[in-house]
């Protein structure tokens, strides 16, 4: 029950509802990018408990291309005992004409007021991505979504924020090599499937009549309606869902280094900056994936620069 209900998510662009606290100095704690594929690497094992600890190893990889995102506003919040309240945001003349189809766009201002950011606790910033840069996704509107700037004094985060307002900001800009990294996507939809496919029950005996994959029974006597905890039949799979503590093998600027031959199955290739991911995300490709610094992890690995000595570029379609 724990991911209960197991209902459509209401959009393909994840949510990221909580953050990490921050550093010394101001960065954006998070980032959008493109599930491309999977592929295999030779890489010196970096988990100190492992039994292979210290050995090249042949680890699962996740391929993620992340063209540059942009900034589009800057967005204040005081804390109230209700929670966070905005109290007011600031955007950039900047902006691109694909956005527009995104959501409409504010009137641009002719002198932005940033004493509103004075009594703030906590500061933000709206990016959205650039998919006309990557050629494996078939469309250019781009998903916007909201990331908190963290690390130093609120004075220091709302110079940063005013600093890159309307500008590019690269995946280096917000991962090292090294970093623990939650991932957050919308995973494949399945549609309608069955009792057992759904949750899992076992079959029914063959003394059963007329049917095998069938619950079997709906619950207890009282209360007499049928709870939430029945397994029943209904959707499966196209759930928000997020994988804590992967980590950043490499992140690159060259995306033919990587790219199988013949391009990955279902995207093709990898032209701009991509980050390598130790196992597997959520989503199908083309997926859009969220990136924030890892909120759980609090002991193990050190971060340094992994030892990669071999990344597979063959072909994944067996030709």
């Amino acid at each position: 029950m724990a991911y209960s209900p197991r209902k459509r998510a209401q959009s393909q662009i994840p949510h990221i509802r909580h953050w990490p606290q921050g550093g010394d100095k101001p960065k954006i704690q998070g980032f959008m990018g493109y599930k491309a594929g999977m592929t295999h690497a030779l890489i010196v094992d970096y988990r100190p408990t492992s039994t292979t600890s210290g050995r090249e190893v042949v680890m699962p990889v996740s391929v993620v291309e992340t063209p540059p995102m942009k900034i589009a506003a800057a967005r204040f919040y005081t804390d109230t005992n209700k929670g966070l309240q905005t109290i007011g945001e600031i955007w950039s003349d900047k902006l691109d004409a694909e956005l527009a189809k995104r959501l409409s766009l504010p009137k641009k201002s002719k002198k932005p007021n940033w004493d509103l950011a004075k009594n703030s606790d906590d500061v933000r910033v709206l990016t959205y991505t650039q998919p006309k840069l990557v050629k494996g996704v078939p469309k250019k509107v781009p998903e916007l979504r909201e990331m908190r700037v963290s690390g130093g004094s609120i004075e220091d985060r709302i110079k940063y924020a005013k600093e890159i307002l309307g500008k590019e900001i690269s995946i280096s800009d917000v991962l090292r090599e090294g970093d623990m990294v939650d991932f957050l996507a919308i995973t494949k939809g399945k549609g309608f499937q069955g009792h057992v496919q759904r949750w899992g029950v076992k079959l029914l005996t063959h003394k059963n009549s007329k049917h095998r994959r069938m619950i079997g029974t709906a619950g207890s006597w009282h209360p007499n309606w049928i709870q939430a905890t029945v397994p029943q039949a209904g959707q499966m799979g196209y759930h928000q869902r997020t994988e804590y503590n992967k980590r950043v093998l490499k992140i690159g600027d060259n995306g033919e280094d990587i790219t199988p031959a013949g391009g990955f199955p279902h995207y093709g290739k990898i032209n701009g900056s991509y980050v390598l991911i130790h196992g597997s995300i959520p989503g199908p490709t083309k997926r859009v994936v969220g990136m924030r610094d890892a909120i759980r992890y609090r002991r193990g690995v050190k971060i340094e620069k992994t030892e990669i000595s071999y990344i597979s570029t063959t072909s994944k379609q067996g030709v």
